[in-house]
């Protein structure tokens, strides 16, 4: 498959991570619509362990711009969203970081479905991160900060990348 073979509304294949935001602000129905893609999330036993905070206010960005090396982003775009996981719901043991990728993934889809963009900045499993983040946001002993999606309108363009490597795919075994 070359690039002129996506559909051009394909929002999975087109996404890419975008971390140039102009200066517009996230209105309240494309956040709705990003927690709403979040919590569509599939989830072990259903258990939905997940715990969002939307920060909006610029200080807040700044505060979380500074957790790590790779954060600085997050004080130019309008919005974030942090993904946690509440560890107190959980009937999985452990399952509740596979269910905060799917729904920080699917934040990313939407986000590119409705014209923003956004990046992944990965916190958990990095104990340093965590700690600052659940400083910053006061979050309680149970609820384990995973993801930071900072969000907004791209300041930068990014053509879709095909990944698809057939010498990672296997039919019936490995080898």
């Amino acid at each position: 498959m070359k690039f002129m073979d996506i559909p051009f509304a394909d929002p999975v294949l087109t996404r890419r991570s975008i971390r140039r935001y102009t200066s517009r602000p996230v209105d309240n129905e494309q956040i709705h619509l990003l927690l709403s893609a979040a919590m569509s999330a599939p989830s072990a036993e259903d258990e939905r362990p997940w715990y969002f905070v939307v920060a909006l206010e610029a200080p807040l960005r700044l505060q979380l711009s500074e957790v790590s090396a790779f954060t600085h982003i997050v004080k130019d775009a309008p919005a974030a969203i942090i993904v946690c996981g509440d560890e107190s719901l959980q009937k999985q043991v452990g399952c509740w970081v596979l269910d905060c990728a799917a729904a920080t993934e699917n934040i990313l889809i939407e986000a590119n479905h409705i014209g923003l963009g956004a990046v992944w900045l990965g916190i958990y499993p990095v104990e340093g991160r965590i700690q600052k983040v659940r400083a910053i946001l006061s979050l309680p002993k149970n609820i384990v900060p995973f993801a930071i999606v900072p969000i907004g309108h791209p300041a930068e363009k990014k053509e879709p990348r095909v990944r698809f490597d057939k010498q990672k795919v296997h039919v019936h075994r490995a080898g």
